[in-house]
C-alpha cells in the first residue's frame, strides 16, 4: 500500500490526481506544511527537507513531486498516462521539467505575493516578474498545442497531468491575461476537468 503524505491545497495535488487517474490504492497523510505539521520530528523522519508532498512505497520514501509521479506511473500505469514508447516518455519527461523550470516558480511566486501572503510579506518585484514571465512561456505552451490535442502523443498523460496541475492550483492562471493563449486555455480547461482530479479535490 503506497502512503502519500501532503494536503490538496499544496503540490501534493499532482500526486493525488495521478493516484486518482490509476485508481491505485493508497493511504492519504492530510500533512499541512502551512500549518508546520511537516516540520515535526515524525515527518522530518520521512523527508529531512520539511516539505510535502512525500510518498512511502515500502521500505522506499520519495520526495519531489515529479519524482513521485515518475514513480507512480512506472509502475502503475505503464502504457496509458506513461507511454511504453522511450520518444515519448522522454518527451513526458520534457513537458513535466519545463513546467517545474519555466512556470511553476512564477506561478508560486504570484500566489504567494498577490494572493496568499499579508501586505507587508509581499513584494511586488516578485509580482511584476510573473506578470513579465509567465506570458513568455504559455507562448511555448500555445506554440506546441497548435494542431495538437494533448502535449504528447495522442492521447491524456503525465505530461499533461504534471503541467496543468500546477496552473490548476486555485485556478492561478484565470489571474493573467490569457487573451493570447486560446489553445492553451482550452487544453487547460479540458484536462482540469477530468473526473479524477475532481476526486483529488474532494480529499481536503
Amino acid at each position: 500500500m503506497l502512503t502519500l503524505y501532503g494536503q490538496v491545497m499544496s503540490r501534493a495535488q499532482r500526486n493525488l490526481w495521478l493516484l486518482e487517474e490509476l485508481e491505485v490504492p493508497f493511504e492519504h497523510v492530510k500533512v499541512n506544511q502551512n500549518a508546520g505539521e511537516s516540520r515535526t520530528e515524525e515527518f522530518l523522519a520521512i523527508n529531512p527537507n520539511g516539505h510535502v508532498p512525500a510518498l512511502k512505497d515500502g521500505d522506499t520514501i520519495i520526495w519531489e513531486t515529479i519524482a513521485i509521479n515518475w514513480h507512480i506511473a512506472n509502475q502503475h500505469g505503464a502504457g496509458t498516462l506513461w507511454p511504453a514508447d522511450g520518444i515519448e516518455q522522454a518527451l513526458v519527461m520534457q513537458w513535466s521539467l519545463w513546467m517545474t523550470t519555466e512556470l511553476e516558480e512564477l506561478l508560486v511566486d504570484y500566489l504567494r505575493h498577490a494572493m496568499v501572503y499579508p501586505e507587508d510579506k509581499r513584494d511586488p518585484a516578485k509580482v511584476e516578474a510573473a506578470l513579465a514571465g509567465y506570458p513568455v512561456a504559455m507562448k511555448v505552451l500555445e506554440d506546441h498545442l497548435q494542431g495538437r490535442d494533448y502535449l504528447v502523443g495522442d492521447s491524456f498523460t503525465l505530461a499533461d497531468l504534471n503541467v496543468s496541475s500546477m496552473m490548476g492550483l486555485v485556478d492561478v492562471y484565470k489571474q493573467f491575461d490569457n487573451s493570447q493563449f486560446p489553445m492553451a486555455i482550452a487544453w487547460l480547461e479540458k484536462v482540469l476537468g477530468r473526473p479524477a482530479r475532481a476526486k483529488a479535490l474532494a480529499r481536503t
